[in-house]
């Protein structure tokens, strides 16, 4: 008999398919989307977060990797590489931007990726680290297995929209910084840390 309850996306799915080099991505928001979804963590629906305030779109589909979250271990290696004494992660699942050629309507879904390399954000004094990855088959970008297959001007479009979705005209200095971008082999890394990190935090 098939179950009828929905799994949590964040709590009910492994981060990773079985015997895959692919993580599960839940996406949240997709770049034609004129609103900020996002998931309410109880109930494990999508809700609109606030209007988007400016013409900027999010460059890729966005969302999160299943049991994961960003606490004591990412903060901690988060700042053993920028120089940061007691970084914390921002208490929420690992981020995931997800590279497809191909246009999406709407978010709510689960799809497999395979994780390139990440973008390490630092956010009110917060780890709020980005995963890089790209749509499993994807014609455009699933070739691309590291950082360095991505585009100089593409990598720096996801950097200028993160260091400016959140900043309001007028609002003096910036609340974010990209402290750095790194590989394939950091990105697999943060992913476990984080991956511990939930463990500790929801299963003891």
């Amino acid at each position: 008999m098939v179950s009828q309850v929905r799994a949590h996306p964040w709590h009910g799915l492994p981060p990773r398919p079985e015997d895959s080099e692919c993580i599960n991505a839940f996406i949240e928001i997709v770049p034609a989307d004129e609103v900020k979804f996002e998931l309410d963590k109880p109930s494990g629906l999508l809700r609109i977060d606030r209007p988007q305030q400016y013409s900027s779109r999010y460059p890729a589909l966005y969302g999160l990797i299943p049991r994961t979250y960003c606490g004591v271990r990412v903060g901690a290696r988060s700042g053993e590489r920028i120089g940061v004494k007691d970084l914390k992660g921002d208490g929420d699942p690992m981020d995931v931007l997800v590279l497809t050629e191909a246009p999406v309507a709407h978010g709510g879904f689960l799809c497999r990726a395979r994780p390139i390399g990440g973008v390490r954000m630092i956010d009110r004094d917060e780890a709020d680290d980005k995963i890089l990855a790209v749509l499993e088959g994807d014609l455009a970008y699933g070739h691309f297995r590291d950082l360095a297959d991505v585009p100089p001007a593409l990598l720096e479009r996801l950097r200028h929209y993160f260091l400016t979705y959140k900043q309001i005209p007028g609002d003096g200095a910036p609340k974010i910084r990209i402290a750095e971008t790194y590989d394939r082999a950091e990105a697999l890394r943060m992913l476990q840390l984080s991956i511990e990190d939930y463990r500790e935090r929801f299963a003891g």
